[in-house]
């Protein structure tokens, strides 16, 4: 395992710099525990235990009829509650994963609504490159954006948008 983690040491110091990491394991590879055992032995070894990690089951559709994979599928999430078990060939799996990797991106936004009067519209782009807008609607006095965004940067929009006024 040490020659391993030497070869690849650059590689796997990119670890240390993400926001989650992506297990992807193969459902129904019956070593699959030893492996897990070895990554995680790897991650900790390197200080990429402590980084947040969604581990995901695939291959599900490799593990027999419909009944067994419903079993193997329950046996996982039992054994591994914040897992998620997956074939990448079916759409709607993939579309689980990507939203269970927006929620965690979402976790610590805020939603705000957000008020800029036409004399400041030059200051329109900052919302939309650092925000989500949920919505826009306007009166005689201005625009009103209802967004989603990290709360230092609610924060400083409102800040900037209240010396405008």
């Amino acid at each position: 395992m040490h020659g391993l983690v030497a070869s690849f040491k650059s590689t796997l110091d990119e670890a240390l710099d993400a926001s989650l990491l992506l297990h992807v394991i193969d459902a129904g590879d019956p070593g699959f525990e030893r492996q897990l055992e070895v990554t995680d032995g790897v991650l900790e070894e390197i200080g990429a235990h402590v980084v947040p990690r969604l581990r995901i089951f695939n291959k599900i559709d490799h593990v027999g009829d419909a009944a067994a994979q419903a079993e193997r599928a329950a046996a996982l999430r039992a054994q591994y509650p914040d897992c998620i078990v997956m074939s990448a060939r079916r759409p709607e799996d993939v579309v689980q994963l990507r939203q269970k990797i927006i929620e965690f991106f979402q976790q610590g936004l805020v939603e705000a609504e957000l008020f800029l009067p036409w004399s400041a519209q030059q200051l329109r782009g900052g919302i939309y490159t650092s925000c989500q807008v949920l919505e826009e609607r306007s009166d005689n006095e201005g625009a009103f954006f209802r967004v989603r965004g990290e709360p230092n940067v609610i924060k400083n929009l409102c800040e900037q948008f209240s010396q405008a006024r």
